[in-house]
């Protein structure tokens, strides 16, 4: 849970700082630090992806987990969630209410549905590794320096579910990870780490079109099938 309560502790710091400094704050900072944490971002995911002692794995698990994400569409489908939560929730308030409303569940969509709520949720859990976290907060903070100068208080509450959200996560991925055999661990990080790379390449905009990290999330669990067939398969051939 620390890392959530960090990530937690900088988007208030943020939001303070947004709405003391409202109108002060330049687009040409955001675009700076963006690109500044778009560079640390890729910088953990490469620490992570090195780490790797199955090329192979980390290769086959990104393709099948990808090509099953695009079919599944899971990005399309956290986004259509999120603008329906969003849409639901500011339906039929005014004035100040709207802009509460409006920031708080703007800023609760962004902070929990994405690639690096999960994976640093799965590295804290396991591996009692809060830096993903920890840069995400750093991330999350920035941003919500803007978010609250633009839509008030209601920023800062999104922390709440951020708190739930992150922490269960990290509690289950803890809970779950006891049993697990320490190389499918090194190899979920390593595919994790590879698509945080994702998220690096998208902050700084270095691709064509953004990159779709939402539907590569699969990959991070398909480990947990792969080492084992290969075991096996590795068997079978030397018994052969």
């Amino acid at each position: 849970m620390l890392g959530t309560l960090i990530n937690a502790a900088l988007v208030l710091v943020g939001s303070a700082i947004g709405l003391l400094f409202r109108d002060r704050i330049s687009s040409r900072f955001a675009t700076v630090v963006t690109h500044a944490l778009g560079l640390c971002v890729m910088g953990i995911g490469i620490t992570s992806l090195v780490g790797t002692e199955n090329t192979l794995c980390v290769i086959v698990c990104m393709v099948a987990g990808t090509l099953l994400g695009e079919a599944l569409r899971i990005e399309e489908r956290l986004d259509g969630a999120g603008e329906l939560l969003r849409s639901r929730l500011s339906r039929g308030n005014g004035g100040a209410g709207s802009r509460f409303t409006e920031g708080f569940v703007t800023a609760a969509v962004l902070y929990c549905v994405g690639s690096m709520a999960v994976m640093g949720a799965m590295e804290a859990g396991i591996n009692h590794d809060y830096s993903i976290l920890i840069s995400k907060g750093v991330i999350d903070g920035v941003t919500s320096i803007g978010f609250a100068a633009a839509m008030g208080v209601g920023v800062a509450f999104s922390v709440v579910p951020l708190i739930l959200y992150q922490g269960a996560l990290t509690l289950i991925f803890a809970a779950a990870g006891q049993g697990l055999d320490p190389a499918v661990v090194t190899e979920m990080s390593a595919v994790g780490g590879t698509i945080i790379l994702g998220i690096g390449v998208n902050m700084l905009g270095l691709a064509p079109v953004k990159l779709r990290v939402g539907n590569m999330l699969p990959a991070i669990f398909l480990p947990l099938l792969y080492l084992p067939a290969e075991g096996l398969l590795s068997a079978l051939l030397a018994g052969g």
